[in-house]
């Protein structure tokens, strides 16, 4: 159920539970859309509706900490300070609900929201932050993400665009990531490598991420 094309008379929201999807707005390599994270994430809600009736997917925000993008054009990017607050007021404001659950599908807003919702349930909010998974060398338009892109919208995919990037583990190029940016590591903005794709692989993990989800959200209400 989409909160946005509801009526405020057909919503008992104190007993329902809000998922927002987190994404953003940057550059995902030569073959993918800037939208990637955010199209993730918003599957990722509508699927955890379908399987959960007492949740409600309020709008994407399509924004969020994107920095280490900065040097690829169209990369928009709030940053941490402006996403911390956006997420505690948003909460804030969503006090009839039961709770909120916050789907990230951008790795670099990770801190903060989990940053965002420790202070919620400081102030005793019911808070979840939930982020899909994914390996340690492939964190950025490789073939995770192309995969998933291929099943959800294959339109918005060119995949003879599709080339590796930097495929060293994350952990082995953070500081250079950080004190230079993506662009840094990888000249094309990919970590990772697209090639062997297909939108069956997609599919696989879009189930496995959202049977994830679905059991961490129970788990979270009943808990």
């Amino acid at each position: 159920m989409s909160l946005g094309a509801l009526r405020w008379t057909e919503l008992d929201d104190a007993a329902r539970v809000l998922a927002i999807p987190l994404g953003a707005t940057e550059q995902h390599g030569p073959h993918l859309p800037l939208r990637t994270d955010t199209a993730i994430a918003e599957a990722l809600c509508a699927r955890l509706a379908r399987r959960l009736p007492e949740v409600v997917v309020g709008p994407a925000v399509p924004y969020g900490a994107s920095g280490e993008h900065a040097a690829f054009p169209g990369t928009l990017s709030i940053g941490h300070e402006a996403l911390w607050l956006l997420l505690v007021e948003l909460v804030r404001s969503a006090d009839r609900f039961t709770g909120v659950v916050l789907v990230n599908g951008h790795g670099g807003n990770l801190p903060t929201v989990h940053r965002a919702a420790e202070q919620l349930r400081g102030e005793g909010r019911r808070v979840l932050a939930w982020c899909p998974d994914g390996p340690a060398d492939d964190s950025h338009a490789g073939r995770t993400e192309t995969s998933a892109m291929l099943h959800l919208h294959p339109g918005e995919v060119t995949l003879p665009d599709a080339a590796a990037g930097s495929t060293e583990p994350l952990p082995r190029i953070i500081d250079r990531l950080r004190g230079g940016g993506v662009r840094a590591v990888s000249p094309n903005g990919v970590l990772g490598d697209p090639a062997g794709a297909t939108a069956a692989e997609g599919a696989v993990l879009l189930a496995r991420w959202t049977e994830a989800l679905t059991t961490a959200v129970t788990r979270w209400l009943t808990g």
